[in-house]
């Protein structure tokens, strides 16, 4: 029987860890409408401190990445899982708008940014020469599975138990994931003795350079000087607004002004997390196989086409058109995240995924401002119609990013170590077009 490569085993022990992170991803939604009801919190209040959670939660990312190539992905990723479960825990006491930004915000910001992403294309980079593209897949969907194990959980409790226990059973999550990545979890496959899965070579561990500070923004001040970086960023940028901002945020509210019942629109998002399982691991054998650019041109037209529809679709009871509408959209969710990991990889080289960190720091601040954006256009027009079409004509300016950039073959000897691209360098490998 052939010996299972210890990569795909680092590779679960990730998959998990990111499920448990994504516990918190499922509980603002559910939450909205009882912390209102309860302490009297308007939808905007609320929404900001979404919002300063999404933008730490983007910003942390590319410093953490940098941490983990310093000081290794065990140790960033076990005070990732702490700070979570204490932002978690101490939100269940909190009496004041303040208190919310302090747990909400900071903490769980600073907690699930450092378990972004970047973790996922960390480990697939450290870990994987071949499959890159279908580990990363898989490794995205386990924020997916998070929402789809946790959100229809959190809602019931919520409802039932009061939304404090709902914030607890987030803490107990992050709190039960640490034991395995502190046993299991391993930084690179040298400290093993092994190669990277469909690699020949045992890679040293790379001697650290300068502060984890130094590297990350040596990194973006490199990528900015490049159109591509800019157009990859935008792009992102509009995924999270969409998704993570849009969606992942106010679909409940939005549904509940309707008449929907909050249990029913939280299992239509658990709906949007089955799908976006499959969706996120096929996009990501798709990537080993297709060009990136035009699989995240198909996924934005995708999106951009649900948003128009979606305020006809919302009513005070499941239809077909409304389940279909959570099918398309959780097979596009985060299927964008592959394709745009994997031209971060071909322009950037080495630094791909640190690159990759700022990229996903834009996703994060879009995310942040139209959560922000919505809360804003509910309380003062009374409706989110005009944020669903919002966000439809932010996916067609993706669309158009996403097509016009120009993309080259990776690197031929991808085992080996690559040398940074910048510059004009990184123009020639991944540029718009004329």
């Amino acid at each position: 029987m052939r010996k299972i490569h210890h990569a795909w085993v680092v590779a679960a022990v990730a998959f998990v860890a990111l499920l448990g992170a994504a516990a918190f991803r499922a509980a603002p939604g559910p939450l909205m409408v009882p912390l209102n009801e309860d302490l009297g919190w308007s939808i905007t209040t609320m929404s900001a401190a979404v919002s300063v959670n999404l933008v730490l939660y983007g910003l942390t990312a590319p410093f953490a990445a940098a941490l983990m190539e310093r000081l290794g992905v065990r140790r960033v990723t076990s005070v990732a899982l702490v700070l979570i479960a204490a932002g978690a825990g101490l939100s269940a006491l909190a009496t004041a708008a303040w208190q919310l930004m302090l747990t909400w915000g900071l903490l769980i910001g600073l907690g699930t940014g450092s378990m972004a992403l970047v973790f996922a294309a960390t480990v697939t980079n450290a870990w994987f020469v071949r499959r890159r593209g279908l580990v990363m897949g898989i490794l995205t969907a386990g924020g997916a599975a998070g929402q789809l194990v946790f959100l229809p959980v959190v809602a019931h409790l919520a409802a039932t138990a009061g939304w404090q226990v709902a914030s607890l059973l987030v803490a107990a999550v992050a709190l039960a994931v640490l034991p395995l990545v502190v046993l299991v979890l391993r930084d690179r496959p040298s400290d093993l003795g092994l190669a990277p899965y469909g690699g020949d070579t045992v890679l040293p561990r790379p001697i650290p350079s300068g502060s984890a500070v130094r590297t990350a923004l040596g990194a973006l001040r490199d990528a900015a000087r490049t159109r591509a970086f800019w157009a990859l960023a935008g792009g992102f940028a509009i995924c999270g607004a969409t998704t993570n901002g849009l969606v992942g945020i106010h679909f409940i509210p939005s549904a509940h002004d309707h008449g929907m019942a909050t249990t029913t629109a939280a299992g239509l998002l658990a709906v949007v997390g089955v799908f976006d399982i499959v969706g996120t691991i096929t996009s990501g054998w798709l990537t080993d196989r297709v060009d990136p650019r035009l699989l995240l041109l198909a996924y934005y037209t995708f999106r951009g086409v649900g948003l128009v529809l979606l305020p006809w679709l919302l009513s005070a009871t499941l239809h077909p058109s409304i389940v279909l509408f959570v099918v398309v959209y959780g097979l596009d969710w985060v299927a964008t995240v592959p394709p745009t990991v994997m031209l971060c990889r071909r322009v950037f080289g080495a630094r791909g995924t640190i690159v990759f960190g700022w990229v996903f720091a834009s996703h994060q601040l879009g995310a942040a401002a139209a959560a922000f954006a919505a809360g804003v256009i509910r309380d003062n027009l009374g409706s989110y119609t005009y944020a669903w079409l919002g966000g439809a004509a932010l996916c067609v300016v993706a669309a158009i990013l996403s097509i016009s950039l120009r993309s080259r073959p990776e690197p031929p000897s991808p085992a080996a170590p690559t040398a940074p691209v910048s510059g004009p360098a990184a123009e020639a490998a991944l540029d718009l077009t004329p």
